[in-house]
């Protein structure tokens, strides 16, 4: 056994450039060259998935870089036979790095004889030899307790007070912030209170999943620079509607900070002919040609957060700490340069 153990990077087939950033980020921080470790992940002509490491990954260190994106089933499938592959190399410790997890929206029975899907995936994770995750913004905070493992649940809301501050900076007065629904306002007040503006929230009631019977606004935007903060944007459909409703009751703009850019359907059609005048997402999803080519989209890296995180579970550090602006900015200095 290595007489320093040191972190190994390897990635599936869901997000390859969040990967690599994430191995140019740690190198700059250690001033050591990390790489992803050589593996194929490579599918049978029937669709199975196989799995082979090119490297010696005994008594080392593992950090598998797997989102659970569409297609949700082979990247959940490729992390589970990575793990396995690992396990079976007799890798020290292995570290499910899941910057978007999903089956998340499935954290409840919500009607008789439906199943609570993040548990199972929770229970698939742990059964596969997985001993610890870091993920970005669950969609339930209490899927952390559907683990018997430790899960370290990262914030995307303090990169994005890092990105209002630089983008609004002469208009911070103006800002309000907007949960689009009543269940979002903790994530909404957070950010709320990081960037010191006011709450309001759009209620929304729907006849049945995906359709929207109406929408009011609770609270005063009128004359207001709005920015709708969430965790999921899926097909955009209650995002472009919530940026409409607000307009009708009088904001000066509305721009939307989106956690996870699922992006599918219809979405960027949507968003790029809504009254929105940003839409901001993160590459926690591989951000795809469309949404790169969106003239009101942009994308911010978690690439730096994600990169010290692993270093600071690494050496046995705070990850939380990285919850504060003075020592999230450095690590975003190059992005975000203080005034």
């Amino acid at each position: 056994m290595p007489a320093i153990v040191e972190p190994k990077l390897i990635t599936g087939n869901a997000n390859k450039p969040l990967a690599s950033a994430i191995a140019r980020r740690m190198s700059l921080h250690r001033g050591v060259n990390v790489g992803l470790v050589d593996a194929r992940v490579e599918r049978f002509n029937d669709g199975e998935i196989f799995v082979e490491v090119f490297e010696n990954v005994r008594g080392e260190d593992m950090f598998i870089i797997q989102s659970t994106s569409n297609p949700a089933n082979d990247n959940l499938m490729e992390l589970l036979v990575m793990c396995d592959a690992l396990r079976r190399s007799s890798a020290s410790r292995i570290t499910a790095v899941i910057p978007y997890f999903g089956y998340a929206r499935q954290d409840r029975r919500t009607k008789a004889r439906t199943p609570i899907s993040a548990k199972l995936v929770a229970n698939m994770i742990h059964g596969a030899g997985i001993e610890r995750v870091l993920t970005m913004d669950l969609h339930a905070a209490q899927i952390q307790g559907f683990f018997d493992i430790p899960v370290d649940n990262l914030y995307a809301s303090p990169v994005f007070a890092l990105d209002i501050k630089a983008q609004f900076k002469d208009r911070m007065d103006e800002l309000m912030v907007i949960s689009p629904d009543v269940g979002g306002v903790a994530r909404a007040r957070e950010l709320a209170k990081r960037i010191n503006a006011p709450l309001s929230i759009v209620d929304k009631r729907r006849e049945k999943p995906g359709e929207i019977a109406e929408m009011t606004v609770i609270g005063n935007v009128e004359g207001k620079v709005c920015l709708i903060v969430d965790d999921i944007c899926d097909t955009a459909g209650t995002l472009c509607k919530a940026a409409e409703v607000l307009m009708e009751n009088g904001a000066k703009e509305v721009h939307s900070y989106i956690s996870h850019g699922v992006m599918s359907g219809p979405a960027v059609e949507r968003v790029t002919n809504s009254v929105m005048k940003s839409l901001v997402l993160t590459d926690t999803i591989e951000p795809t040609q469309p949404i790169k080519d969106a003239a009101n989209i942009r994308v911010v890296p978690t690439a730096p957060i994600f990169a010290q995180a692993i270093l600071n579970i690494w050496n046995g550090t705070s990850v939380s700490s990285l919850f504060e602006d003075t020592t999230l900015s450095p690590i975003y200095d190059g992005l975000y340069a203080a005034e």
